[in-house]
């Protein structure tokens, strides 16, 4: 597997601080409570030289306790502040992960369709699970440590250079060449944790992929390739996921090797100067307890830099997210309701008030213009690329004036759906205009532009929770009766009642305890409850059967009544009733008419028609 470099390490540290904003002064408590932590273990060590000098050699028992009592409140001072320093770390870090979590969500519901046709759900959901555990867990915990840790080997290399300069001669040359390889094991480390963090998302990704289609896999007896690959990378992640835990895990055992190595050392030369009279006693037990002690920060802070540098990988995987390009809503066409004024015109509602009357508020230089919101929609010659190379749509011009059914045919790829994608805005386009009422859907506000349209996809969407939330979902404010009354009228209501608890029943796994053709009159009971007044129908009968067919068609007379509809079938069925029929082909417009006259002109559509006539 080929691995990155890590990135800018000190950028990602920055930015991560800039979430301690608001818990700046309760970092100033954990600084000072780690500096008498850190304080309590170095003033320990120390007092074992007078003890040894001044109480244990003369036999002064009573000046021993004395002493003895002292070293115990210091202690116990160390451990009251450490208590409070990881109290307020685990709450620190456990805010910090909370609104990093809700930035990452914010974001997500910011950014463009594009970003989601490059990520898997399990590569994303990484980011919010394993990525931001893995801060949390750095914050909480490793952060204190490895502060701690310098700390304390900073103080004690101080502590020994003042009890004999020099023993710390002889320490100092095996403590360089722990840190030397303490700093290379973490650059190591870095690289293979950024490799694990990056191959245990595509592991989840590939997981949730083949949960989601497990039927398939089975229909067509892929069981042994799908764990073939799975097996592959499954394989991917252990293997740098063993790299990274070796790597930091060899620390402690050789650390430990090479402070009893320093500790034999130290305690031989030692031996020597207090014999020839160079060294006291006290100070040889307290040298010999910091070079034991010595070892342990460094190893500490290894261990911990290990930790650190996984989260800094996981961060950087986040702020990778957060620094992507977020879909500008933009445009200065604003939709507003309206009600006619005593006159004639139409005029804005105050603030708070709604009407079933729409407009779009266009900017002019002496104000802003009403125009009636009427669902007219026209292509003017527009051609669009998904990836700025290959178009998809050619040149395309079609209109739907208000109240029209406009049904698309065509083969798999044919851009049907593309068109769909634009008059949305998905996607903007490259070359040519899309007007909505007469305005250049540019000039719209997106958020706007898509609560004046409503859509019914194939693959349907439900949210956990009740049928009644489901369906409210449409529009939130809609009351409980606008909600049945939409359901009667999309001939979802029959169904509904039959349910466990109607319209209270629970929705789980994104309708699985529903039936594809439930699942569809739902959507589109939810779309009848938005009221928009341009309806896109993605293939919304071409997984059901005949009797729910029958079902959503009566719902779907009623739903389009007066409204502008756009249709996307593959069974002709669905559009013969249809004002106009556009047949594509490979990005552009082959034939435009109704049903008879289409195939009157026996052309593609006759074609089309004919040969699923014959499949059915």
């Amino acid at each position: 597997m080929a691995f990155q470099k890590p990135k800018n390490v000190g950028a990602t540290i920055r930015r991560i601080l800039a979430y301690f904003g608001s818990s700046k002064y309760a970092l100033i408590v954990v600084c000072i409570m780690l500096i008498i932590s850190a304080g309590s273990a170095l003033a320990g060590s120390y007092f074992l030289k007078p003890l040894v000098n001044n109480y244990i050699i003369p036999g002064n028992f009573k000046g021993l306790a004395v002493t003895l009592a002292v070293l115990a409140g210091i202690y116990l001072i160390g451990v009251v502040a450490s208590y409070f320093q990881g109290r307020i770390m685990v709450t620190i870090g456990q805010r910090t992960a909370n609104l990093m979590r809700k930035n990452l969500f914010e974001m997500m519901q910011d950014l463009p369709l594009r970003f989601f046709d490059t990520y898997t759900h399990g590569e994303l959901m990484s980011r919010f699970t394993n990525d931001i555990d893995n801060v949390e867990m750095a914050i909480e915990q490793s952060v204190v440590q490895l502060i701690s840790g310098v700390l304390t080997f900073v103080g004690t290399l101080v502590m020994m250079l003042v009890l004999s300069p020099t023993l710390f001669a002889v320490a100092a040359v095996i403590l360089a060449f722990m840190i030397f390889l303490s700093i290379n094991l973490s650059k190591k480390s870095t690289v293979y944790f950024r490799a694990q963090q990056k191959s245990l998302g595509d592991l989840n990704g590939y997981i949730e992929e083949m949960v989601d289609g497990l039927k398939v896999v089975k229909v067509f007896g892929h069981e042994q390739a799908t764990s073939s690959k799975f097996a592959g990378l499954n394989e991917e992640f252990r293997s740098s996921a063993a790299t990274a835990t070796f790597l930091s895990g060899v620390v402690m055992p050789l650390m430990g090797n090479l402070s009893r190595v320093c500790y034999a050392t130290v305690a031989i030369a030692g031996g020597v100067l207090a014999i020839t009279g160079h060294l006291d006693t006290g100070s040889l037990v307290a040298f010999l307890q910091y070079s034991y002690q010595v070892g342990r920060p460094i190893d500490q802070v290894t261990n911990q830099l290990s930790v650190l540098l996984a989260a800094l990988a996981g961060a950087e995987r986040i702020f990778q997210v957060m620094d992507q390009q977020a879909e500008v809503n933009g445009g200065t066409v604003t939709l507003v309701s309206v009600t006619h004024a005593e006159d004639g015109p139409i005029v804005e509602t105050p603030e708070g008030i709604k009407t079933d009357e729409w407009a779009w508020s266009v900017p002019r230089d002496n104000g802003h213009t009403l125009v009636p919101l009427k669902g007219d929609v026209r292509f003017d010659h527009v051609t669009f690329s998904y990836d700025g190379v290959t178009p998809v749509l050619k040149n395309i011009s079609l209109y739907a004036k208000p109240g029209q059914t406009i049904a698309f045919v065509g083969s798999t790829g044919a851009g049907k759906t593309t068109i769909t994608n634009l008059i949305n805005r998905f996607y903007d386009v490259q070359e040519g205009t899309i007007t909505y009422d007469g305005i250049d859907v540019k000039t719209i506000r997106k958020s706007d532009l898509r609560r004046s349209l409503g859509m019914v996809l194939q693959d349907t969407h439900l949210f956990t929770g009740t049928v009644m939330d489901n369906i409210r979902y449409g529009r939130l404010d809609a009351t409980d009766d606008e909600c049945r009354l939409a359901a009667k009228r999309a001939s979802a209501d029959s169904f509904i009642r039959r349910l466990p608890q109607g319209y209270d029943t629970v929705i789980t796994g994104d309708g699985g305890n529903l039936s594809q053709g439930q699942r569809q009159l739902l959507a589109i009971t939810r779309a009848y409850v938005a009221d928009p007044p341009v309806m896109i129908l993605d293939e919304a009968t071409s997984s059901i059967d005949t009797r729910t067919e029958r079902l959503i068609e009566q719902g779907m007379d009623a739903l389009m009544e007066g409204r502008t509809v756009f249709v996307i079938a593959h069974r002709m069925s669905t559009v013969r009733n249809a004002k106009a029929i556009i047949v594509l082909e490979h990005g552009e417009v082959v034939e435009r008419g109704n049903h008879d006259s289409l195939l009157a002109e026996k052309g593609r559509y006759f074609q089309l028609y004919t040969g699923q006539s014959a499949l059915e």
